[in-house]
């Protein structure tokens, strides 16, 4: 499970870390990103001419976290869909008609995870790379929802949300968390956001390929459970890691 991140970076270092070629969504800094929250995300959209293939834009955009299918009565169901399993994501109906055709890259420094300890209390643990200048691309999806209360042409009729893929835990971080977040190394970045890849089992495939991080786990403040402290002192280390 994924349930709280980091977004520390600023926006020049996700544009470049990224290649993104369009940023017109406002970067939130935080320490502490909590769901049912706008978070960035990264898309890849196709243009309109006869050689889509030579005009797709990376861009950085803003999503609610939490995925509310197109579907849906409301929006409230988007705080149950903060996550979607990847190995059942291309067959529920809440995930697979984005997973072939709206998927994204959550940027992220690292995430928290909660280790049950003996006594029954809860140890937050920092998970992030050995690198801690390099970000993190979570495996994403996003959902357009219609405000039905709202006319066609209101600026805010089109909800846009957004769920992180998570996987089984298999590595020596597995006794922290049964789950972790899809992380999309650099070289897989671009097929996995790429608007022509909408075939169904070449999407499994490519999940199938991505391969489980390296990540380092640092024992950090309690603070981090309550959603309303952030900055950087959340991250910072605990006692013994």
């Amino acid at each position: 499970m994924c349930g709280r991140f980091v977004v520390a970076g600023n926006k020049a270092d996700l544009v470049n870390s990224f290649e993104i070629q369009e940023a017109p969504a406002e970067l939130r800094r935080s320490w502490n990103v909590a769901p049912m929250t706008d978070i960035p995300i990264i898309t890849e959209k196709a243009g309109s001419g006869e050689d889509t293939a030579d005009s797709v834009t990376r861009r950085l955009e803003t999503a609610r976290w939490g995925l509310v299918p197109s579907w849906s009565k409301d929006p409230k169901g988007g705080a149950r869909l903060i996550n979607a399993r990847s190995e059942t994501v291309l067959e529920k109906p809440s995930f697979r008609k984005a997973a072939v055709k709206r998927r994204a890259i959550v940027p992220a420094d690292g995430f928290y995870e909660w280790l049950k300890d003996p006594d029954g209390s809860k140890t937050p643990i920092y998970l992030h790379p050995e690198d801690e200048n390099e970000l993190l691309g979570f495996a994403a999806l996003y959902e357009f929802w219609p405000n039905p209360e709202l006319d066609e042409d209101d600026p805010e009729k089109w909800l846009v949300t957004a769920t992180i893929l998570t996987r089984t835990a298999t590595d020596a971080l597995g006794h922290i968390h049964d789950r972790t977040p899809v992380i999309v190394p650099p070289d897989l970045r671009g097929d996995w956001l790429n608007p022509a890849l909408d075939d169904k089992d070449e999407v499994r495939q490519l999940l199938e390929t991505i391969p489980e991080p390296h990540l380092l786990p640092r024992v950090v403040d309690k603070a981090v459970g309550n959603v309303r402290n952030d900055g950087p002192h959340l991250i910072e280390p605990v006692g013994k890691e």
